[in-house]
Order: C-alpha cells, then structure tokens, then sequence
C-alpha cells in the first residue's frame, strides 16, 4: 500500500506537471515558429507547406521510436531514470535546433528532441497512478494536462515577446528542459515498481503486447482511441492558415489559433478528468468527449470556419477543448496493464497515437490528389470520418478503468 502521504499536490505530480509543459512548450513550438524560421532559412513560401508536413513527419516518427524505447526502459530501469534521461537528450538537441541552418539539419534535429521527448508525459502518468490512491488518479492527471499545456501558451508569447526569433524560442525550450533536472532529484519510484522487479517478473518485454489476442488488442485500442486528438492538432490547427485561405477568411494567424486551441484543451483535460471522477468512468467520459470533437469538426466545415477570423478561433477553441481527453486515454493506457508493462504502455501509447499523424497526412494528401478527391477541405472532412470511425469503434470495446486496482502483474 502506498503512503498517504502523496496527494494531487505532492511532488511527482508538480514535477509531471512541470515535465508536460516543456513537453508541449518543445512540440508545439515548430507549429508556432514554422513560418518564421522557414522564411529566415530562405524557403520559398509556395513551399513552406510541404516542408512543414514533412519536418512534422520527421518529428512525429522521433516520438513514435523514443516512445517504445523509454517505455521499455521505463518498466526495466525505473519511471525516475526515464524522467531523467529523456529530458537530458531533449533539453540538448532543442538548443541544437536554435543553431540549424538548413532543411536537413532542421528534420534530423526535430527527430532527437522528439525521440527525447517522447519519455516524459507517460513516465509521469506511471509514476501518479502508482503512487496516488485509486480515486484521485483521474484528478492528478487533470492537474498534469492542465499545466502542461500551458506551455504552448508560453511559446506563443516568448514567438510574440522575441518579435518572432525563431532560435531563441528554441533555446529558452531547452534551457527550461535543464532547470527541470534539478526538481526530478527528489522524485522516487513507486512502490508497485520496486515489488515487481524483486519479484523476478518480466519487465519491460514489449513482445509480451503481441503474446495474445487479447493483450494485443487491448494495447490497439488504447492507441487508436486518441487518433481523433492529433487529427485537430496535426491538422486542422497546425494547418489552420491553409484552412483560412481555401474559406476565403482573411487576417487569420495560425499561431494564434494553436494557443487559443491549448487554452481550450487545458480546460478540457481539467475537465475531464473531474468529471470522469463525478461519475466514475472514463470511458463515458471518453465518448462524451468524442461527440464535442465531432460536433466542432461538422461547424469547422459546415460554416467554412465560420466566416471570419474571430469565428474561427472560436471554433478551433470548440476543437481544444473536445481533444480535452488526451490525458484520459493515457490514463486509462496506464490502468489497463500490469506494473510490468505499465510503463512501456503509457510511455508509448501517446507517441504512438503521434506517430499516426504521418499517416493520416498521407491519407489526407492521397484524398486531395488530382487523381482521387482534388479538393482540399473535402479530403480534410473524408479523412476525419475516417478517424473518427476508427476512434469510436476503438472506444466502445475499450474496458472501464476507473478505480481500477493497478497492483498486478501481465503473465
């Protein structure tokens, strides 16, 4: 039994709290700093486009790879070693990435600092689910969500205060990344952790995911529920301007809309995890939440963003605060598997669920081809059905998590 000691408040959710908002700072920056580094690096603007999804692919399979590998070493050598090291490679190559100057180096330096970053969120929500008593792990999650993404809020305004220099938003990123260090030092594995290890059990063994049926699917789903998140995120808001320009919408600033988009996504994921410890699911919550993506998504193409700029912030804000359930699904990942693969599951689900972008970009420009849909925003609406389905089915046969006893072990 864990100490009671530990609350919502304790310190291995400040430090996850603070861990999320580098996190977010780091991830999100590229979005809010695409144009303006790309201008500086001498890209064309009829090409910053296709150089922005690519780059975002880049950064997304660095997610997708650290994600399996600090799962793994999350279970084999601790959640604290994960928080520890992840940051370190992160914190060195964001300040690498202020000193690029060329596409090439860009992508190459987005991969290393995504492949670090892909430890933090997940080795954090490990940790408070293990060492917070079962009611209170949905509300230390809101407490996590809530502050992390404040940090894209943060990168919006050092953009905005530095009059657009691109380079020191990045070394601000990773200086925050190394002040993060010296909190972690008093954080401590989780007792569940500690017992499972001296008990001789298998930790960390990815293949045990692919072991049965059953187990494989479990981890699929806990995957494919979060793909409807990084639909908005990676595509309607990242390429919100492209959106504004195919509605006829003048003034609109895409940067700005990412902000407003996390502003809103912090209320929802504050949200949610309250209202899922009021009724005492996750899993209606999750579909709640499902209904308000889809709801926003039909105004944001019914309404063609609404019809000015001011409309469509809102409705990107509409989108934020439905992808609200992104912690959730992390959460129930977490709650869904033994303390062997515990972390391996967290730590990768979300990265995963990232690492679908590439493809979903890929569906979205196979839909918009001159040989299949040729049309932009008709190929945006096809390929959010299709998450969504996928999302949705996902979801209906994910199990009930909440209050979950998480003191076991996967054979």
């Amino acid at each position: 039994m864990q100490p009671k000691k530990y609350n919502i408040f304790s310190l291995p959710v400040i430090v996850g709290s603070l861990g999320f908002f580098v996190d977010i700072y780091d991830l999100l920056l590229f979005n809010i700093v695409r144009r303006s580094s790309f201008a500086s690096l001498g890209v064309q603007e009829a090409a910053m486009k296709n150089y922005g999804e690519n780059i975002l692919s880049w950064q997304m399979l660095g997610l997708t790879v650290g994600g399996i590998f600090w799962g793994i070493m999350g279970d084999k050598k601790g959640r604290k070693s994960v928080l520890f090291s992840s940051i370190v490679l992160y914190s060195l190559a964001t300040i690498a990435n202020g000193f690029v100057t060329n596409i090439e180096q860009y992508s190459w330096i987005r991969f290393i600092a995504a492949f670090g970053l892909a430890g933090e969120l997940g080795a954090s929500i490990t940790l408070t689910s293990e060492i917070l008593p079962k009611e209170k792990r949905g509300l230390a999650a809101a407490v996590i969500a809530t502050s992390g993404v404040m940090g894209t809020i943060t990168a919006y305004f050092v953009h905005y205060v530095s009059h657009e220099n691109w380079r020191l938003c990045y070394f601000i990123g990773g200086g925050l990344g190394i002040a993060l260090l010296l909190l972690r030092v008093g954080v401590l594995d989780s007792k569940m952790f500690d017992s499972a290890k001296k008990a001789h059990v298998q930790m960390g063994n990815f293949l045990m995911l692919f072991k049965s049926r059953e187990k494989f699917f479990r981890y699929l789903r806990s995957i494919l529920i979060g793909l409807p998140v990084w639909y908005v995120i990676g595509i309607l808001i990242s390429f919100s301007d492209e959106f504004a320009k195919q509605f006829g919408i003048a003034n609109f600033d895409q940067p700005k809309a990412l902000m407003l988009q996390y502003v809103a996504l912090a209320f929802g994921d504050m949200c949610a995890g309250i209202f899922s410890n009021f009724i005492k699911s996750r899993k209606k919550t999750l579909l709640i939440y499902y209904g308000i993506i889809v709801f926003f998504i039909i105004l944001f193409f019914a309404l063609k963003g609404g019809g000015n700029a001011f409309n469509m912030y809102l409705i990107c804000m509409g989108l934020g605060f439905g992808s609200g359930l992104s912690v959730l699904y992390i959460t129930m990942s977490a709650e869904q598997f033994g303390t062997n693969l515990r972390a391996t599951v967290a730590i990768s689900v979300p990265n995963l669920v990232r690492g679908f972008l590439p493809l979903m970009l890929l569906l979205f420009k196979f839909l918009r081809s001159s040989n299949v849909l040729n049309d932009y925003v008709t190929a945006a609406w096809v390929t959010a059905v299709v998450v969504l389905l996928i999302g949705f089915i996902s979801a209906l046969y994910t199990q009930e998590t909440f209050a979950k006893d998480l003191d076991f072990v996967e054979e």
